[in-house]
Parts: structure tokens; C-alpha cells; sequence
């Protein structure tokens, strides 16, 4: 049995929604463990190109089952506007999706609270997409959150929602924000709840049940391993566990039913919003790089920061996830430098640093030591062997390999599925056949 983790090794925006999309058909089901629409992961299939923000990247395929584990919150507006955008290009999947009943609500207020914290801090600012994700998972922390399961009971739900808006309002009031109106909220979400309710079930059971009769699981993370709350750069993180082990909370699965994580980075590394990025390039060269990868957000279109491959990140992550194998995406981005800089450790303060620093500040400070590799000024985009890349190109893996300490199994030379070399005789080549 193969129950696969897939998880960002950067600060997000890696590729997964391609990896994911392109090795789905080798699994059973598709369950997305944690965050929420502030993810974009990008599909295109036959140039045709879809963007998703809470379902599976598995839903494009027919017969694949798609899981919304308990790990995600969920913005009815945004999740029922997924779903209308899917069906209008014809997939149909009403029998193949399934909501955990314990993920948690986005309401309105999460919004505006969101807003006025981000507002309050000013240039300390997180840089957050200012859709509510962070006051969701304080109010599940907080014990005061709404989940899909309560959809299913509009009764207990009005009540519930009296409570609860009506402690946020005293929160906006003080902030000197606008208040929430009560019976809007109500009046949408019931309408909302009718259409979500029918999707709602007991994931972590239903994923038991199928593992039990032998079925397979790929598990697909939002954000990466730098923004996940506890091993990321805090406070410039994300409000939940986008790392491997989020997969196994996120979704009710054991650790122990789990096989194998793959990790995904880019052959440069990117940011978006605020937070410590030691290799970045604020120069022409990093508006090339921007220009060249189409580094915007796919949720918010945000231009996202760029900068030169760091292998600190790349070996942290490898160690936070236990990765079996690594996804090298973008690699045609390089394709026209004579030379590539590739950090391979910090200085700070002079001194050598054996790892990543957990202060911001002392991040923010590093001094990156690069390593100058050759270009191969060599078009890759396309290419579907190895044995076809440039020499130097070649060399390059290799060498990321080093620093991560783990195989590249993969990698990405275009957006599209068929432009993507599957290495033979790798772990992750082992799990597609």
C-alpha cells in the first residue's frame, strides 16, 4: 500500500498543484490536510489551465475520489464558487467529493478581524491574503469555531452563530471596525449550508474504510514547509502545519499508514508578502527570474519575490519531512544565465550557522554563502528524458541533490503535465508503476 505526503519545501507556491495533478492517477484518493483558499495550486491539462483554492488538485481527474480533511477552513462563498467554476467546464465529481464535518468555517467576521490585526501592525505586518484564515484557526484553537458538520443542523447553527458574531463584534467595536450584521450571516449561510451539507461526512472514517480495503492515498499540502506555524519563519508563517506531519492531524490518518513524503521546490525560490528570504534579489536580475517563472500568485496576483536557490532551506525541509524524494520544478527559468549562485550556508554575525535561525530578526540578518555554478544557456522547456538535458543542467540536479541530501526523482521543464522528466530508478518512478 502507498500513502503518499506531498509537501512544499520553500515558502509555498512550489508547483504542487501540477505534481499532484500529474501523479494522481497512480493513487486512489486525493485529501487535501490543512490551510485554505489563500492557496492557488495551478493545473493545466492540454493547455487548458485551472486554478484551485480548497478542492483536491485530483478533482480534474474522472473516478478519482477528492477528501476536504478537518485540517482545512473553509470559505462557503469561495468553496461553492470552486465548485460552480468546475462544473461550468464539465467535471463532474458530486459522488467523488467529501468534506470532513470537523474542518472548520471562514465567516465574515474572520475577514474584518483579519483586516484590523494586519491594519494595527503596520510595518510589522504578516502579509497575509486578508481572506480570514488565520481568525478561523484562532477560533478553532479558541474553541469557539463552526465546522461543516454544523451545516447539517440549521436549528443548533442560528444559536451558534449568535454566539459567536456576537463575541466578534465586541472585538471589531473595540478596534473601532464596522460590526457584523447577525441576520445577514445567518440568512447566507443557511442558503449556503444546502448546497454544502449533502458533501459533509466523517473523513477520517471513510479514509479508514478505504485504506482497510486497499486503497491508496496521496496527501496534498497548501503553503510550504517555511510558512507552516511551527517550523516556519515565525511570526511571517501561516496559521496551520503545512509540513508532513500536518497530514497525518489534518486528516485523521495515522502516522503509521503513511509511506513515503515527496518533497517540491523550485530550482530558484520564491515568497510572497512579508519575512525573512536570505538569497533574495531585489535587482534586475530578480525581475528576471519574476518575469520569466510568471511569478504572480495564483490566488491573489500578487507579484511574488524572487531570489537564488538556497540549499539551507531545502536540507531543513528535507529533514523537518523525512522526504523519500524531491519534485525540482522550473527549471527551464534558468535556462538563460551564464552563471547560477546557489547558497549552500549562512553567516551570521562572521560565523558559520549550522542551521536556520528561529528568529526572524537573526534570519533577516544572514549572510548567504554562495556557490557559483555554470549556466547551460540551453533551452530545457519540454524535455521528457534526463539523458536530454544540458550537460551543466545536469550537473546542477546533481549538486541541489547534495544539498538536500535526497534524490531528485523529478524534474519540471514547463506548466504542463507531459513537460516533466520522471527519473527512472527512482523511489518516486517506484511509486508510479
Amino acid at each position: 500500500m502507498k500513502n503518499v505526503v506531498v509537501v512544499g519545501m520553500q515558502w509555498g507556491d512550489e508547483g504542487k498543484g501540477k505534481i499532484v495533478d500529474l501523479i494522481a492517477p497512480h493513487f486512489d484518493i486525493v485529501a487535501r490536510y490543512q490551510g485554505g483558499h489563500n492557496a492557488g495550486h495551478t493545473v493545466i491539462v492540454n493547455g487548458e489551465k485551472f486554478v484551485l483554492h480548497l478542492l483536491p488538485s485530483g478533482i480534474v481527474h474522472p473516478g478519482k475520489r477528492c477528501v476536504i480533511g478537518n485540517g482545512v477552513v473553509i470559505d462557503p462563498t469561495a468553496l461553492l464558487t470552486e465548485i460552480d467554476e468546475l462544473a461550468a467546464r464539465g467535471i463532474d465529481f458530486t459522488e467523488r467529493l467529501a468534506i470532513s464535518n470537523r474542518a472548520h468555517i471562514i465567516l465574515p467576521h474572520h475577514l474584518a478581524l483579519e483586516r484590523s490585526s494586519e491594519q494595527r501592525r503596520g510595518a510589522r505586518r504578516v502579509g497575509t491574503t486578508l481572506r480570514g484564515i488565520g481568525p478561523a484557526y484562532e477560533d478553532k484553537i479558541g474553541r469557539r469555531g463552526l465546522r461543516a458538520g454544523d451545516l447539517q443542523h440549521p436549528a443548533r447553527l442560528k444559536q451558534q452563530l449568535e454566539e459567536i458574531i456576537g463575541e466578534a463584534n465586541s472585538v471589531l467595536q473595540a478596534r473601532g471596525a464596522e460590526p457584523i450584521d447577525l441576520a445577514t450571516v445567518v440568512d447566507d449561510l443557511l442558503a449556503k449550508a444546502d448546497r454544502i451539507a449533502p458533501f459533509v461526512t466523517d473523513t477520517a472514517l471513510l479514509l479508514a474504510h478505504e485504506m482497510e480495503a486497499g486503497k491508496s492515498v496521496l496527501f496534498e499540502g497548501a503553503q510550504g514547509t517555511m510558512l507552516d506555524i511551527d517550523h516556519g519563519t515565525y511570526p511571517y508563517v501561516t496559521s496551520s502545519s503545512g509540513t508532513a506531519g500536518g497530514a497525518t492531524v489534518g486528516t485523521g490518518v495515522p502516522p503509521t499508514a503513511i509511506t513515503g513524503a515527496l518533497g517540491i521546490m523550485k530550482a530558484y525560490a520564491t515568497r510572497v508578502g512579508s519575512g525573512p528570504f536570505p538569497t533574495e534579489l531585489t535587482d534586475a536580475i530578480g525581475e528576471q527570474l519574476r518575469a520569466r517563472g510568471d511569478e504572480y500568485g495564483a490566488s491573489t496576483g500578487r507579484p511574488r519575490r524572487c531570489g537564488w536557490f538556497d540549499g539551507m532551506v531545502a536540507r531543513y525541509a528535507r529533514i523537518i519531512n523525512g522526504l523519500t524524494s524531491v519534485a525540482l520544478m522550473k527549471l527551464d527559468v534558468l535556462d538563460d544565465f551564464d552563471l547560477i549562485p546557489v547558497c549552500t550556508h549562512y553567516r551570521l554575525n562572521g560565523e558559520l550557522v549550522s542551521g536556520i535561525p528561529h528568529d526572524a530578526q537573526d534570519l533577516e540578518a544572514v549572510e548567504p554563502v554562495y556557490e557559483m555554478l555554470p549556466g547551460w544557456r540551453t533551452s530545457t522547456v519540454g524535455l521528457t528524458a534526463f539523458e536530454q538535458l544540458p550537460t551543466n543542467a545536469r550537473r546542477y540536479v546533481a549538486r541541489l541533490e547534495e544539498l538536500v541530501g535526497c534524490e531528485i526523482g523529478l524534474v519540471s521543464t514547463g506548466p504542463d503535465r507531459q513537460e516533466t522528466i520522471l527519473r527512472a530508478n527512482s523511489k518516486l518512478a517506484a511509486w508510479l508503476t
